[in-house]
């Protein structure tokens, strides 16, 4: 056993030991916070706590996590030659600070919509989503920093406090006896704000001046790479949103695919410790013409991403329904076992398409990327407007999504031409990435 383990720690991309604790923390919690608050609230409480949750992790993710993609890949590719990371920092501050400003000018221009169509009418509810997006907007911006230059520890140290924050404020509303969906929204809120202050001080000690940044540099793949993980997002998570929409009356069954989506994405979870150091390990790949480098890590980490799927994939499907009893108080007959094989397998698909992603991300071809899940979603929107049962139109439709994704994906990599040749100052870049990835 513990030579298998030795052979996929180092399958790995550097510094996913250091994340992985802080995500596995970050994952815990998220079930955590989900759990006590299927066991405080009623129902109709909880379906109302589990869309907040769905569409805060979804699109806070889709709208913010480009920004720590790209900050990732451009420092990363300065890193290698010596340059600062601070004048990045300081205009992807002014970028997320405007993206999150219209995204609040959004949220607060259709409240009443929003309330009415998610939260019977509850607009504090919208209020607890637009804060939900502050955090996001925060971390993702520090954690670009450090993922870029290899500070992994900040970086997971980050996750953690994250995940122990949620976990603390769930059991602490429980054990004082509240029954608010607000309250138990605003952990969104709260705790990934506080996790960020507490990597600041190091993302700005380690951002050292360097020659300035333009506009154009940092924003011109920013936008088709928002666009694309907006789409990624939505694939993920449409299920728990479609069956709102196409089934509002049955809240035990929109709180059983809460709890089912949650299990079935356990190996989305532990992807996130290979996500951060998979981009700057690509990006270091391309900018160096290291192209034996690239191919290996791109293939070591998709053989990894499949074993996460499986071990993933198998229990939930053989204990699935009694695990969401126990964890989220759903009802056990709400699913059953097919439910969540297409579930796994969807979960496997997606991680696949996200890591092939990664590598077109990295060799700059953002159109290609965006087209991938443009057609993905209009898979998944086909499939779930076929006539049948809903539940099963949703699963179909997260299996299906996934997988068109990933068949484009791979052409478009295949299509990309080779990376760059190996020039002079190669090998001086090698050698500062080592450096950095060292950090």
């Amino acid at each position: 056993m513990s030579g298998v383990l030795g052979r996929l720690t180092r399958a790995l991309p550097p510094g996913l030991l250091a994340v992985g604790v802080g995500t596995v923390t970050l994952g815990v919690a998220s079930y955590a916070h989900l759990a006590v608050a299927g066991h405080a609230l009623d129902r109709e409480s909880l379906a109302e706590v589990s869309v907040l949750w769905t569409m805060a992790m979804s699109f806070g993710l889709g709208l913010f996590f480009p920004v720590e993609q790209e900050l990732t890949r451009v420092i990363a590719a300065r890193a290698a030659t010596g340059q600062g990371a601070l004048p990045v920092l300081r205009k992807a501050t002014v970028l997320t600070a405007g993206l999150l400003l219209v995204v609040l000018a959004g949220l607060a221009a259709f409240s009443g919509q929003l309330a009415d169509v998610f939260f019977h009418g509850d607009r504090t509810m919208v209020v607890a989503l637009a804060a939900a997006f502050v955090g996001p907007a925060a971390c993702y911006l520090t954690r670009g920093v450090l993922a870029g230059l290899g500070h992994f520890t900040s970086y997971g140290v980050q996750l953690g406090v994250d995940g122990v924050l949620r976990i603390a404020f769930s059991v602490g509303l429980m054990a004082a006896g509240v029954h608010s969906a607000l309250a138990y929204s605003l952990i969104l809120a709260v705790s990934p704000v506080l996790a960020m202050l507490v990597s600041l001080p190091k993302t700005l000690r380690v951002s050292r001046p360097g020659p300035a940044i333009g506009w154009r540099e940092l924003c011109s793949g920013l936008g088709m790479l928002t666009a694309s993980f907006l789409l990624a997002q939505f694939v993920a998570n449409a299920a728990v949103l479609s069956i709102q929409v196409l089934a509002p009356s049955q809240a035990v069954l929109v709180g059983a695919f809460t709890g089912a989506m949650v299990l079935s994405r356990v190996p989305l979870f532990v992807f996130g410790a290979l996500q951060a150091s998979l981009m700057s390990g690509l990006s270091t790949a391309v900018a160096t013409g290291d192209r034996a480098g690239f191919r290996k890590l791109l293939t070591k980490t998709c053989a990894m991403v499949g074993a996460l799927g499986v071990l993933g994939g198998v229990p939930a499907v053989a204990l699935g329904p009694w695990i969401i009893h126990v964890a989220f108080n759903a009802d056990r007959h709400a699913l059953g076992p097919v439910d969540f094989l297409w579930l796994s397998v969807g979960t496997l698909a997606y991680l696949l398409a996200t890591v092939v992603g990664q590598a077109v991300i990295a060799r700059g071809h953002h159109r290609r990327q965006l087209a991938g899940w443009a057609l993905g979603t209009l898979a998944l929107l086909l499939v779930t407007c076929l006539p049948g049962d809903p539940a099963t139109r949703v699963e179909a439709a997260y299996t299906v999504g996934p997988l068109v994704v990933l068949a484009v994906m791979l052409l478009a990599l295949r299509g990309g031409g080779r990376l760059p040749g190996a020039g002079p100052d190669t090998a001086r870049a090698a050698v500062a990435a080592d450096t950095v990835s060292a950090g």
